[in-house]
């Protein structure tokens, strides 16, 4: 199989992709979530007509001469509102959202008033254009006010709440397994032996998931055996998860067995070779579920390259299934170091940014880019993108970086 280029992988991984339930949550459990059915407004806000501001509301006079002289007849307030009948010549104190008397068509705010007891000179502001709310001015019944797709946040929620709702439909939160495997990996606080290393990839990709909105489960680790892989493999798409993430074994050598496994378990493979550098050997596969596509990523074992394929793939994939779209936050900067010409893979290299003086970004790349160095992945700020086959390039040319 050739390289395929990481768009076209990407794109493979997304095509069908798409939420397969929805639960009815509290508002205050929603936060983060995404609409999965419109939010329309069951009230009308603001429920009559209000005052915008603290002040006195009349019913204007035709002919306006300052000072206008009025009588003061009574208060309107928030949640109390003035129930008398008003007439020409006379005035209600009100204040900031509280009902509108009956007849009153003007407010004027109190700096441009003298009151004596209650008598009151209006010195200027008359205005029937200004400071008064109209009944439904936000919102009327029926209204459509959240879309499918909307992401809950502090706003959207208080309008959900605000226009008569208390629970919300939102997608479900995907489920990801996460499986390791290797003769070589001890789990995190296990002591290695001597030909062992720390398992340290589960848990950051764990956290990946659960930043990109997903529920993460952590199946632990299978040795290198054909048969114990298969029957982890078989047991974990068997169950209720939405994305398999196996870590390790996805290359073609002799120890690799992901690939068979995933085969001999009824995963259909799309590919397993990507053009980019970390992270080549990363395999896609679907099998449907009692009628559920269950997604398949296979991550190759060094920690860099299957944080950064995670990052690349697995983020959108996730998002994707949460019922909304990731856009990677790609922007311009200029280059700290200098580079030669670049092959056929798109690079993702660990690189720090700082503003130059005129404020541009600039990104400088770690000395050492090996893909099993976790500390300069930890320290990077973004991941600096060579295309396939740029040509050489000089401090303070133009590139484009991945923030991270």
């Amino acid at each position: 199989m050739t390289l395929l280029p990481v768009d076209e992988a990407l794109r493979r991984i997304l095509e069908g992709a798409k939420p397969q339930e929805t639960e009815q949550l509290a508002l205050a459990s929603a936060g983060g979530r995404i609409v999965a059915e419109p939010v329309t407004a069951r009230l009308m806000q603001p429920p009559f007509d209000c005052s915008a501001m603290d002040g006195y509301a009349l019913i204007a006079p035709e002919q306006i001469t300052y000072p206008l002289e009025l009588e003061i007849i009574g208060e309107s307030s928030a949640g109390q509102r003035f129930a008398g009948e008003l007439s020409s010549g006379q005035a209600v104190r009100i204040f900031t959202g509280a009902p509108l008397p009956e007849k009153a068509d003007t407010v004027v705010i109190q700096e441009h008033t003298q009151r004596a007891g209650n008598k009151l000179a209006i010195l200027e502001g008359i205005d029937k254009t200004r400071h008064i709310r109209r009944a439904g001015l936000d919102f009327a019944p029926d209204d459509s006010l959240l879309p499918v797709g909307r992401e809950l946040d502090g706003p959207s929620l208080s309008l959900a709440a605000a226009s008569g709702n208390n629970t919300i439909s939102v997608f479900a939160k995907p489920r990801i397994a996460i499986l390791a495997t290797g003769d070589e990996l001890v789990s995190p606080g296990t002591a290695p032996g001597p030909d062992q290393i720390v398992a340290s990839n589960s848990v950051g990709i764990a956290e990946i998931v659960r930043r990109s909105g997903g529920i993460a489960e952590d199946l632990g680790i299978i040795r290198d055996d054909p048969a114990l892989i298969e029957a982890a493999i078989s047991a974990a798409l068997d169950g209720n998860s939405d994305i398999l993430v196996t870590i390790g074994g996805a290359s073609v050598g002799e120890r690799d067995f992901i690939h068979g496994a995933l085969r001999n378990c009824g995963v259909d493979l799309d590919f397993w070779k990507i053009a980019m550098r970390p992270g080549k050997p990363l395999m896609y596969g679907r099998k449907t579920v009692l009628g559920k596509a269950v997604h398949v990523i296979g991550l190759p074992g060094n920690p860099v390259s299957s944080l950064v394929c995670s990052l690349v793939f697995l983020r959108p994939l996730i998002a994707r299934l949460s019922g909304t779209d990731l856009t990677a936050d790609i922007r311009a900067a200029q280059l700290g170091a200098a580079f030669p010409p670049n092959k056929e893979r798109r690079d993702y290299i660990r690189a720090t940014l700082k503003r130059s003086d005129d404020g541009a970004l600039v990104a400088t790349p770690f000395p050492t880019q090996d893909s099993s160095m976790l500390s300069a992945l930890a320290k990077a700020d973004a991941l600096l993108i060579r295309e396939p086959g740029a040509p050489a390039a000089s401090i303070g040319d133009p590139c484009h970086v991945l923030m991270l």
